[in-house]
């Protein structure tokens, strides 16, 4: 572990008095402990340039003082930088003032669509980089100088292929961000001002995270680095789990009057448990609460299998880990002229060092996804990842129809995505890739296919649950069973015949099953609209979560 580093510079707070320590002498800023004054070293001395806001506390482990290795060197967090951004056109970047009750929750008249920390991660050897975190994903990036002039943040597009610094990068999003707050010691002074600044992420297919940060246009800031999982820093000194109802977080459901509760302190939206109104809480709860009603259940009154809350032992790429399901939102396509949508349903889950990851229930079954760090390198209908190959199997509008639960991104009716499914070639036949397109950001996701069992016994669900399909909850019989396999057999041995054709031709379906069955007008319908049967996406949702 980090050995505490000794201390260079040491001076009093001009404000308050109280002493202001610099474990390095390279940085150039810090904020007092203690009055929360912003301080800039002035020669021998610390002039003071204005006041840090409140942290808007979160769940993040890290703190002050806590330390890890990263490549064999020990490294101790000094400092913190906490930030809100919000999706969406520059254009609407324009400041206004900030309105009341909003406290240090989001940038003046802005709702914030998330928030994100950078730890100022001091290593033994007298080398500064940041820890970033975002959702629980965590990135160490180091500063590097800019091989060349950066391009202006209004000609970037979230998804465009682009060299920056002599190499190639795919563009994951460009989003308006501001400071909410600074804690500790730091290279630079914080912008104390609040003012708004574009920051440009982008990733590779190695899997390198570099960002552009334009708060000063006549010199962008540009830092490289990886993901890493907290695991593997080896971390000591963290803060201690807190509790699952958070005190002072409660407050009124501002359509129905019901006492709500959030679980995590970077909850962006959340879903009444009573009356299912949408509330975002982005600007703080002691704000205007914006809200939008929906309907008491989702599509044919589906509700989710595995209760909200529950807590359940999931093996995800060999590792058995526990999570906790926080979130579940039902989602369908945005069909093409008459056809009918396809629906599927993704639970949120939750685990302290790991993040997020979505467990998705589709027709075709059950998966996990995660959102990656890095960009596959795309060419035609092939997407390569880590060493594997995956193969484009659709593409099509999604949007979210139905939420319960808590979101660390804000949801947004009729908020649609671009989505794009791949599936795993060869030895990676059980994997899943998907990227998903919103305003300002394209999010990649990867995961794997989890076996219905696999998913009953972590959660204490009944095997007929674990096996549903479409939101229908499915009876096991196994009298009937065999039965339905037989005709099950029968049918898929038709379609594949029709769809061996150019012109499928429904009319054995017909005389099979009947002009008015289901099994007939969906035959119609997928011959008309030249679509493969499916279960929905593999990406989960565009979580924002493209911050360093």
């Amino acid at each position: 572990m980090a050995t505490t580093p000794q201390r260079a510079y040491r001076a009093a707070c001009p404000n308050c008095g109280a002493p202001v320590e610099f474990a390095s002498a390279a940085s150039a800023s810090a904020v007092c402990s203690f009055c929360r004054s912003t301080l800039v070293r002035d020669g021998d001395s610390l002039r003071r340039i204005g006041v840090s806001a409140e942290l808007f506390d979160d769940h993040s482990p890290l703190q002050l003082g806590a330390a890890g290795r990263y490549q064999g060197s020990a490294f101790t967090l000094v400092g913190r930088l906490q930030y809100g951004y919000a999706s969406g056109p520059l254009a609407s970047a324009a400041p206004s003032p900030p309105p009341a009750g909003a406290g240090s929750t989001g940038k003046a008249g802005s709702t914030l669509d998330g928030t994100w920390n950078e730890w100022h991660a001091l290593f033994d050897s007298g080398k500064s980089g940041w820890l970033s975190e975002d959702n629980g994903a965590y990135v160490i990036a180091f500063d590097a100088p800019l091989q060349g002039a950066a391009p202006a943040a209004d000609e970037l597009v979230a998804g465009e292929r682009r060299l920056v610094s002599g190499a190639a990068w795919s563009v994951a999003s460009v989003t308006r961000a501001h400071l909410i707050a600074a804690q500790g010691e730091l290279l630079r002074p914080p912008r104390v001002d609040g003012s708004e600044f574009v920051v440009v992420d982008l990733r590779n297919e190695r899997g390198d995270v570099a960002t552009l940060d334009y708060g000063d246009p006549a010199a962008v800031e540009w830092s490289i680095g990886r993901s890493v999982r907290l695991a593997e820093l080896q971390m000591t000194g963290l803060r201690e789990a807190s509790e699952k109802t958070l005190s002072g977080r409660g407050f009124q459901c501002p359509s129905c009057g019901a006492s709500l509760q959030l679980t995590l302190q970077s909850t962006q939206s959340i879903a009444c448990p009573q009356c299912k109104a949408v509330i975002d809480v982005s600007r703080g709860i002691g704000a205007d609460l914006e809200h939008y009603a929906q309907d008491n259940a989702g599509h044919d009154g589906a509700m989710p299998l595995i209760d909200l809350g529950r807590s359940g032992r999931l093996t995800l790429d060999g590792r058995e880990i526990e999570w906790q399901v926080v979130g579940y939102q039902e989602r369908c396509d945005v069909p093409a002229d008459d056809d009918e949508a396809t629906y599927w349903r993704e639970y949120l889950l939750y685990n302290r060092q790991e993040g997020f990851v979505f467990l998705v229930d589709t027709e075709d079954g059950w998966s996990w996804v995660k959102p990656l760090t890095g960009a596959p390198q795309v060419r035609g209908d092939v997407a390569t990842w880590a060493g594997h190959s995956y193969r484009q199997r659709e593409r099509y509008e999604a949007k979210v129809t139905w939420v319960l639960g808590e979101f660390y991104w804000r949801v947004r009716r009729d908020e649609v995505a671009r989505v794009t499914d791949y599936v795993g070639t060869g030895p990676a036949s059980q994997r899943r890739l998907s990227s998903e397109r919103t305003a300002g950001e394209l999010t990649w996701s990867e995961g794997a296919v989890v076996d219905a069992q696999a998913i009953a016994r972590a959660f204490g669900m009944a095997a007929a649950q674990a096996l549903q399909r479409g939101g229908e909850r499915v009876t096991i019989d196994f009298g009937l069973l065999k039965v339905g396999l037989i005709v099950a057999v029968v049918l898929v041995v038709l379609l594949l015949g029709f769809c061996s054709s150019s012109q499928r031709d429904c009319g054995d379906v017909r005389a099979t099953f009947g002009e008015a069955s289901n099994e007939y007008q969906q035959c119609l319908r997928n011959a008309g609209s030249g679509r493969a049967l499916r279960g929905g996406s593999y990406g989960g949702f565009s979580s924002g979560g493209g911050h360093k």
